[in-house]
């Protein structure tokens, strides 16, 4: 059998699956973030572990764990762990989502030898410029940290007691030569570090240490299980969907929308506020479009109307042409290719004939019309998609999958029912880190449905994403 853990901001999951990478069980303990003040989002480290602690102890109640042969690891992303010499926490995580740091992150992006070696822009929710906010205001602090750790490799450390992390999860550090896939002594310099301060870097894919007998003891696991390097959440996902060679992709419709396209080289291009990080698998990246309002726009509407996302959506015709309604989804600024963070959404071209049907059309709509500025910001640097596979709450409307697949003029699969996410991914690069080949074990799930680009619609699609587009432009100094 082989273990997944995925450390998310809301939770912590555990997945045990099966040599046929059927799950067995699953269980997932809750986490809580603090906001001490506005913009702030922190969590503390030994929260992960009593968490992680309390999955184990539900799956081995009920499963006899003595046979897993490897343990794979996920989490969100970017997240600043400072350690002292006896390799506590120095003070709660800052989070990906904490904003604090964006003056610093300015800083940073304003030096061009940051995106020349990571071939991103360097973004508030970044762990580099966390580390410069500490050092400007907790000097104390920072002078005492002699690790920094992301929240996955803060568990691997309780797990194996070494110093470990993956590529996936390192390339959103703001610290990452995302070409060579180490560690950048100018850009820790920049930030008055060394890379004594990092840890050790292996694939995802590669066994990233062996499990402590106090903890194996502890949930009935063979003492040194191998732990494999694990995954960002997002890059461990694709390989829980099948998304590893280049021209395979997903598209996930959750509370922010991502499109993911898998790489066979590195093609940055930060000007297009895309992610161009490293893939968990070797020789491999991948491009990272991120809207900020997916799912979270319907739901917003939906309370707008006084009604739910199910009512609103169950009852749609087959695909129509837009009508004269727009909807920017915008609610919260916008990441890709913007990077706006005041630009506020809209919906124009009300009249008569704009029913609660017609709205929610144009909410469908304009979040679709934003992937397609990521799938355009991504064919500028060669990235070429095939197809998507859809994930997440929004994948189960047939009228927004049509609607994606139309606008970006590529197919769209959704899966069968099935857990897609940086657990299974995570379980699969246990099994990969046993010696697995990726090609047996890294496979697209089996599809439930397919919609295919409607041909009649294309061009009406195309006119409404010109308006769509011209819209934020006139809006920019307005809203």
């Amino acid at each position: 059998m082989y273990l997944g853990i995925d450390l998310g901001t809301s939770g912590v999951k555990a997945v045990l699956v099966d040599e046929d990478q059927s799950i067995l069980a699953s269980h997932t303990a809750d986490l809580t973030v603090m906001r001490p003040a506005s913009g702030w989002s922190e969590q503390n480290p030994d929260d992960w572990i009593s968490a992680t602690s309390a999955a184990l102890a539900a799956l081995s109640r009920d499963n006899d764990l003595s046979t897993v042969e490897a343990i794979g690891l996920s989490g969100q992303m970017h997240g600043a762990t400072l350690l002292g010499q006896d390799d506590a926490p120095l003070r709660p995580c800052i989070l990906w989502n904490d904003t604090r740091s964006h003056k610093e992150a300015a800083g940073m992006d304003a030096n061009p030898v940051f995106r020349a070696a990571t071939g991103n822009i360097v973004f508030p929710g970044f762990t580099a410029p966390k580390l410069s906010w500490v050092q400007n205001h907790e000097p104390d602090v920072f002078a005492a940290t002699t690790k920094v750790l992301l929240p996955k490799d803060y568990l691997r450390l309780w797990l194996t007691g070494d110093y470990v992390s993956d590529m996936s999860d390192a390339a959103g550090t703001g610290w990452l030569d995302m070409e060579l896939r180490a560690w950048s002594d100018p850009l820790l310099a920049a930030t008055n570090l060394s890379a004594e301060a990092m840890p050790r870097l292996v694939e995802g894919a590669a066994p990233g240490g062996g499990l402590r007998a106090e903890v194996a003891d502890q949930f009935g696991l063979p003492r040194g299980t191998v732990v494999a390097g694990g995954g960002g959440d997002n890059a461990a996902s694709a390989v829980g969907v099948g998304v590893v060679e280049a021209g395979q992709a997903f598209v996930s419709l959750g509370t922010s929308g991502v499109l993911f396209a898998a790489n066979a080289g590195y093609q940055p291009d930060a000007d297009t506020a895309l992610h161009t990080f490293c893939h968990a698998l070797p020789d491999t990246w991948h491009q990272m479009g991120v809207i900020l309002a997916a799912t979270d726009a319907l739901n917003w509407f939906a309370g707008l109307a006084g009604s739910d996302a199910e009512a609103l959506t169950k009852d749609l015709p087959a695909l129509m042409a837009p009508g004269r309604t727009l909807f920017l989804p915008y609610l919260g600024g916008e990441r890709t290719p913007h990077n706006d963070a005041d630009i506020r959404g809209a919906m124009i071209g009300l009249e008569h004939a704009t029913d609660a049907a017609a709205a929610t059309r144009a909410v469908l709509e304009g979040v679709s019309f934003a992937f397609r500025d990521c799938a355009q910001a991504m064919a500028t640097t060669g990235t070429q998609i095939d197809r998507l596979i859809a994930v997440g709450g929004g994948s189960q409307s047939d009228y927004w999958l049509a609607a994606i697949a139309t606008a970006l003029g590529i197919p769209v699969d959704r899966p069968e029912d099935g857990d897609f996410g940086g657990a299974f991914g995570a379980a699969r690069l246990a099994m990969l880190a046993t010696g697995a080949a990726v090609s047996d074990i890294a496979v697209p799930p089996r599809i439930a449905q397919s919609f295919e680009p409607d041909p009649h619609l294309q061009d009406a699609f195309s006119e409404a994403h010109s308006r769509y587009q011209h819209t934020y432009a006139a809006l920019k100094g307005l809203s």
